[in-house]
């Protein structure tokens, strides 16, 4: 398989490269990435010399670009996108252009050199949000309700990708995942940012009330979902990929990294809301588990141990990130 893979000096493109390599040393990767403030080449050090990879650094609207790299390739995994709501909630502008404006320049690369199969990467965040203390799960069928400009940009990249398959037969597949979480994740998250604000004895902050609810991912998990999903998925199909069979809230994720990290609650801040804060997510993630048998591998607190222990060992990762442009937005956002 030769791949195209967008954003993959992200968290998740990078760990999904990673993967890949490992598991199918013979078949090739470029590499299409922006290197935005998300973007790292760090996380590649290990496939960097590869023979089988290869880093272009280009803009996704780049359409020029793209479509000479998409004459390379025989798949297209997207992961290229502007994916931070609160960022986006301060500037909308760069997510509209990239994950809407972007996604189309692919779309149409994609059609115009007939890949076999384009697979977008999606969120649950496009379907709103559910009550607290419900039992309603998003599912395939979900009707689209998206609440911040992240969302609906993410939104409508969905709706171009099934236009595309609906009006010119592209061979494409949607994954809509939760959050996810795990090596190289950038520290701006709920996760990493709680455990490297206590590695550095800084106040943990917690927005509102800390009750909201999402389903958390583990990358590796989310990785081997799009494998099956690119290797038997039915093309034209949307597969739901979630982590959680029971609901678990923000502060609870805190206070359980708390105690691997035996801290006690007297670093936690209650900050003020952001505006727009969706109340509650869950995944029904039945359908990819029937139809691939794809499952989580391990249990939330298991892969939570595993997070904490990788942040512990990697200091110098996210300590060159958390310099420099990260605190400028960390000071604005959680002044």
């Amino acid at each position: 398989m030769k791949l195209l893979v967008t954003g993959g000096a992200g968290f998740i493109g990078s760990n999904f490269i990673i993967y890949w390599l490992r598991k199918y040393p013979n078949d090739t990767i470029i590499n299409l990435d922006k290197l935005t403030y998300a973007g790292n080449l760090e996380n590649l050090k290990s496939v960097e010399k590869n023979p089988h990879y290869e880093f272009i650094q280009g803009d996704i609207c780049d359409s020029q670009l793209v479509n000479s790299l998409t004459k390379r390739a025989d798949t297209i995994v997207h992961f290229a996108a502007e994916s931070h709501v609160d960022r986006s909630i301060m500037d909308p502008a760069p997510f509209v252009k990239t994950n809407i404006e972007g996604t189309y320049v692919l779309l149409e690369a994609a059609f115009k050199n007939k890949v076999k199969r384009f697979h977008h990467i999606s969120t649950d965040e496009v379907f709103g949000a559910l009550a607290l203390g419900s039992s309603d799960k998003f599912n395939e069928k979900s009707q689209y309700d998206p609440h911040s400009p992240y969302s609906a940009s993410k939104a409508a990249s969905d709706h171009l990708v099934r236009a595309y398959h609906t009006t010119y037969n592209l061979p494409i597949t949607i994954s809509n995942c939760s959050n996810n979480f795990g090596p190289y994740q950038f520290p701006e998250k709920l996760i990493p940012l709680t455990i490297t604000n206590i590695i550095e004895n800084k106040k943990v902050p917690v927005y509102g009330d800390g009750l909201y609810v999402r389903d958390w991912l583990y990358v590796e998990d989310h990785c081997q979902a799009i494998d099956l999903i690119l290797q038997k998925g039915r093309v034209g199909e949307t597969y739901f990929v979630g982590g959680l069979n029971k609901d678990v809230n923000n502060i609870e994720i805190v206070k359980m990294i708390l105690k691997i990290m035996g801290k006690d609650e007297t670093v936690v801040e209650y900050v003020k809301d952001r505006p727009g804060h969706d109340r509650r997510y869950a995944i029904d993630w039945s359908k990819i588990n029937r139809e691939l048998g794809w499952k989580p591998q391990y249990d939330f607190a298991d892969y939570l141990k595993t997070t904490v222990d990788w942040y512990l060992k990697n200091q110098q990762w996210w300590k060159d990130i958390k310099s420099g442009e990260y605190q400028n937005y960390y000071k604005k956002q959680y002044a």
